[in-house]
Protein backbone atom coordinates (compact mmCIF):
# COMPACT_ATOMS: atom_id res chain seq x y z
CA UNK A 1 0.00 0.00 0.00
CA UNK A 2 1.41 3.38 -0.99
CA UNK A 3 1.99 6.10 1.60
CA UNK A 4 -0.63 8.86 1.37
CA UNK A 5 0.53 12.29 0.28
CA UNK A 6 1.18 14.83 3.04
CA UNK A 7 -1.93 16.70 4.11
CA UNK A 8 -1.61 20.48 4.32
CA UNK A 9 -3.89 22.92 6.13
CA UNK A 10 -4.14 26.31 4.43
CA UNK A 11 -5.50 29.01 6.76
CA UNK A 12 -6.27 32.39 5.19
CA UNK A 13 -9.24 34.72 5.57
CA UNK A 14 -9.22 35.59 1.85
CA UNK A 15 -11.51 33.11 0.07
CA UNK A 16 -9.87 33.57 -3.33
CA UNK A 17 -6.36 33.04 -1.93
CA UNK A 18 -7.52 29.91 -0.11
CA UNK A 19 -9.04 28.47 -3.26
CA UNK A 20 -6.03 29.38 -5.39
CA UNK A 21 -3.51 27.89 -2.98
CA UNK A 22 -5.64 24.82 -2.35
CA UNK A 23 -6.00 24.08 -6.04
CA UNK A 24 -2.33 24.70 -6.81
CA UNK A 25 -1.04 22.57 -3.93
CA UNK A 26 -3.37 19.74 -4.91
CA UNK A 27 -1.92 19.92 -8.42
CA UNK A 28 1.50 19.59 -6.80
CA UNK A 29 0.48 16.27 -5.27
CA UNK A 30 -0.56 17.33 -1.75
CA UNK A 31 -3.82 16.71 0.03
CA UNK A 32 -5.27 20.01 1.22
CA UNK A 33 -7.63 21.20 3.94
CA UNK A 34 -8.85 24.80 4.05
CA UNK A 35 -9.62 27.07 7.01
CA UNK A 36 -10.69 30.72 7.23
CA UNK A 37 -10.21 31.33 10.98
CA UNK A 38 -8.33 30.24 14.09
CA UNK A 39 -11.40 28.32 15.19
CA UNK A 40 -11.47 26.34 11.96
CA UNK A 41 -7.74 25.59 12.30
CA UNK A 42 -8.32 24.04 15.74
CA UNK A 43 -11.29 22.07 14.38
CA UNK A 44 -9.32 20.70 11.44
CA UNK A 45 -6.38 19.71 13.65
CA UNK A 46 -8.71 17.94 16.08
CA UNK A 47 -10.44 15.93 13.37
CA UNK A 48 -7.80 15.35 10.71
CA UNK A 49 -4.19 14.32 10.34
CA UNK A 50 -2.35 17.54 9.48
CA UNK A 51 1.27 17.32 8.33
CA UNK A 52 1.92 21.05 7.88
CA UNK A 53 0.03 24.34 8.37
CA UNK A 54 0.27 27.30 5.99
CA UNK A 55 -0.89 30.07 8.29
CA UNK A 56 -1.75 33.67 7.48
CA UNK A 57 -0.78 36.12 10.22
CA UNK A 58 -4.09 38.01 9.97
CA UNK A 59 -7.23 35.96 10.66
CA UNK A 60 -10.70 37.31 11.52
CA UNK A 61 -10.88 35.82 15.02
CA UNK A 62 -7.27 36.20 16.09
CA UNK A 63 -3.63 36.45 15.10
CA UNK A 64 -1.83 33.67 13.32
CA UNK A 65 1.14 34.48 15.55
CA UNK A 66 -0.93 33.81 18.67
CA UNK A 67 -2.24 30.61 17.12
CA UNK A 68 1.29 29.43 16.36
CA UNK A 69 2.35 30.26 19.92
CA UNK A 70 -0.64 28.33 21.31
CA UNK A 71 0.23 25.28 19.21
CA UNK A 72 3.80 25.24 20.51
CA UNK A 73 2.62 25.78 24.10
CA UNK A 74 0.40 22.72 23.66
CA UNK A 75 3.49 20.75 22.59
CA UNK A 76 2.24 20.47 19.00
CA UNK A 77 5.12 19.93 16.59
CA UNK A 78 3.08 20.34 13.40
CA UNK A 79 5.32 22.43 11.10
CA UNK A 80 4.04 25.96 10.43
CA UNK A 81 4.83 28.24 7.49
CA UNK A 82 3.67 31.80 8.15
CA UNK A 83 2.32 34.09 5.44
CA UNK A 84 3.19 37.67 6.32
CA UNK A 85 3.03 41.10 4.74
CA UNK A 86 6.38 41.53 3.01
CA UNK A 87 7.27 44.69 4.92
CA UNK A 88 6.39 43.39 8.38
CA UNK A 89 9.83 42.31 9.63
CA UNK A 90 8.57 42.13 13.20
CA UNK A 91 6.01 39.47 12.26
CA UNK A 92 8.70 37.35 10.62
CA UNK A 93 11.04 37.65 13.60
CA UNK A 94 8.37 36.98 16.23
CA UNK A 95 7.03 34.09 14.16
CA UNK A 96 10.40 32.36 14.11
CA UNK A 97 10.96 33.05 17.80
CA UNK A 98 7.69 31.41 18.81
CA UNK A 99 8.28 28.29 16.74
CA UNK A 100 7.26 28.83 13.13
CA UNK A 101 9.39 26.76 10.76
CA UNK A 102 9.50 29.20 7.86
CA UNK A 103 7.80 32.31 6.51
CA UNK A 104 6.88 33.77 3.16
CA UNK A 105 6.10 37.41 2.48
CA UNK A 106 3.04 38.42 0.48
CA UNK A 107 2.74 38.65 -2.45
CA UNK A 108 4.50 35.41 -3.34
CA UNK A 109 4.77 32.88 -6.13
CA UNK A 110 2.81 29.68 -5.31
CA UNK A 111 5.68 27.70 -6.80
CA UNK A 112 8.00 29.09 -4.10
CA UNK A 113 5.48 28.17 -1.41
CA UNK A 114 5.33 24.58 -2.68
CA UNK A 115 9.14 24.42 -2.65
CA UNK A 116 9.26 25.68 0.94
CA UNK A 117 6.59 23.17 1.99
CA UNK A 118 8.67 20.32 0.57
CA UNK A 119 11.82 21.65 2.25
CA UNK A 120 10.16 21.88 5.67
CA UNK A 121 8.66 18.40 5.34
CA UNK A 122 12.05 16.98 4.32
CA UNK A 123 13.67 18.42 7.41
CA UNK A 124 11.48 16.19 9.55
CA UNK A 125 10.80 18.92 12.10
CA UNK A 126 8.09 16.81 13.79
CA UNK A 127 10.75 14.84 15.64
CA UNK A 128 12.74 17.71 17.10
CA UNK A 129 12.81 18.13 20.89
CA UNK A 130 11.43 21.18 22.61
CA UNK A 131 14.43 22.65 24.43
CA UNK A 132 12.42 25.54 25.86
CA UNK A 133 10.65 22.98 28.05
CA UNK A 134 13.71 20.87 28.81
CA UNK A 135 15.82 22.91 31.24
CA UNK A 136 19.09 21.00 30.76
CA UNK A 137 20.17 19.91 27.30
CA UNK A 138 22.93 17.59 26.18
CA UNK A 139 24.78 17.34 22.88
CA UNK A 140 28.07 15.54 22.25
CA UNK A 141 30.08 15.98 25.50
CA UNK A 142 28.39 19.22 26.55
CA UNK A 143 25.56 20.15 28.91
CA UNK A 144 23.64 23.40 28.47
CA UNK A 145 21.63 25.07 31.21
CA UNK A 146 19.44 27.68 29.52
CA UNK A 147 18.22 29.07 32.87
CA UNK A 148 21.67 30.28 33.89
CA UNK A 149 23.04 30.49 30.32
CA UNK A 150 25.93 28.10 30.94
CA UNK A 151 27.72 25.44 28.92
CA UNK A 152 29.90 22.82 30.60
CA UNK A 153 31.73 19.72 29.43
CA UNK A 154 31.31 16.31 31.06
CA UNK A 155 34.15 17.06 33.45
CA UNK A 156 32.26 20.11 34.67
CA UNK A 157 34.59 22.65 33.09
CA UNK A 158 32.81 25.80 31.94
CA UNK A 159 32.91 26.77 28.26
CA UNK A 160 33.12 30.55 28.15
CA UNK A 161 30.68 31.95 25.58
CA UNK A 162 29.76 35.53 24.89
CA UNK A 163 26.10 36.53 25.07
CA UNK A 164 25.80 36.55 21.27
CA UNK A 165 27.48 33.15 21.00
CA UNK A 166 25.14 31.61 23.58
CA UNK A 167 22.07 33.11 21.89
CA UNK A 168 23.11 31.64 18.54
CA UNK A 169 23.84 28.26 20.12
CA UNK A 170 20.34 28.15 21.63
CA UNK A 171 18.83 28.90 18.22
CA UNK A 172 20.60 25.83 16.82
CA UNK A 173 19.71 23.65 19.82
CA UNK A 174 16.04 24.53 19.35
CA UNK A 175 16.23 23.35 15.72
CA UNK A 176 18.64 20.39 15.50
CA UNK A 177 19.04 18.96 12.02
CA UNK A 178 17.31 21.90 10.34
CA UNK A 179 19.01 23.85 7.60
CA UNK A 180 18.98 27.46 8.79
CA UNK A 181 19.69 30.11 6.20
CA UNK A 182 21.71 33.16 7.13
CA UNK A 183 18.56 35.24 6.63
CA UNK A 184 16.68 33.19 9.24
CA UNK A 185 19.62 33.34 11.64
CA UNK A 186 19.82 37.08 11.17
CA UNK A 187 16.12 37.46 11.93
CA UNK A 188 16.43 35.36 15.07
CA UNK A 189 19.54 37.11 16.40
CA UNK A 190 18.63 40.69 15.47
CA UNK A 191 18.48 42.90 18.55
CA UNK A 192 16.62 46.12 19.23
CA UNK A 193 19.86 48.07 19.60
CA UNK A 194 20.93 47.45 16.03
CA UNK A 195 21.08 44.99 13.15
CA UNK A 196 23.33 41.96 13.14
CA UNK A 197 25.48 42.04 10.04
CA UNK A 198 25.47 39.06 7.67
CA UNK A 199 29.18 38.47 8.16
CA UNK A 200 28.73 38.32 11.94
CA UNK A 201 26.79 35.05 11.64
CA UNK A 202 29.80 33.40 10.00
CA UNK A 203 32.11 34.83 12.68
CA UNK A 204 29.88 33.62 15.54
CA UNK A 205 29.59 30.12 14.05
CA UNK A 206 33.37 30.02 13.61
CA UNK A 207 33.86 30.95 17.28
CA UNK A 208 31.36 28.32 18.43
CA UNK A 209 33.09 25.68 16.32
CA UNK A 210 36.42 26.50 17.90
CA UNK A 211 35.12 26.53 21.48
CA UNK A 212 33.04 23.37 21.05
CA UNK A 213 35.46 21.36 18.92
CA UNK A 214 36.61 19.39 22.00
CA UNK A 215 38.70 17.04 19.91
CA UNK A 216 35.78 15.80 17.80
CA UNK A 217 36.54 14.90 14.21
CA UNK A 218 33.01 15.51 12.95
CA UNK A 219 31.59 18.99 12.62
CA UNK A 220 28.81 20.01 14.97
CA UNK A 221 27.97 22.97 12.73
CA UNK A 222 27.76 21.96 9.06
CA UNK A 223 28.00 24.65 6.41
CA UNK A 224 25.67 23.95 3.50
CA UNK A 225 26.75 25.55 0.24
CA UNK A 226 24.32 28.29 -0.82
CA UNK A 227 22.12 27.25 2.09
CA UNK A 228 23.34 28.23 5.52
CA UNK A 229 24.18 26.11 8.56
CA UNK A 230 22.91 22.89 10.10
CA UNK A 231 23.40 21.68 13.69
CA UNK A 232 24.44 18.07 13.14
CA UNK A 233 24.72 16.80 16.74
CA UNK A 234 21.90 14.96 18.49
CA UNK A 235 20.20 17.10 21.16
CA UNK A 236 18.45 15.51 24.12
CA UNK A 237 16.91 16.83 27.37
CA UNK A 238 18.37 15.94 30.76
CA UNK A 239 16.70 15.89 34.15
CA UNK A 240 18.22 18.56 36.41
Amino acid sequence: MSTPAPQLLVADDDKEIRKLLGRYLQEQGFRVLLASSCGEVHEKIANHQVDLIILDVMLPDGSGLDLCRDLRAARSNIPVILLTALQEDVDRIIGLEIGADDYLGKPFNPRELAARVRAVLRRGVNSRPDPSKAGLLQFEDFIVDSAVRSVTDRAGAAIQLTGAEFDLLMIFLDRPGRLLSREMLLDLTRRRDGDVLDRSIDVLVSRLRRKLSHGHEGQIFKAIRNGGYQFAAKVSPLDP
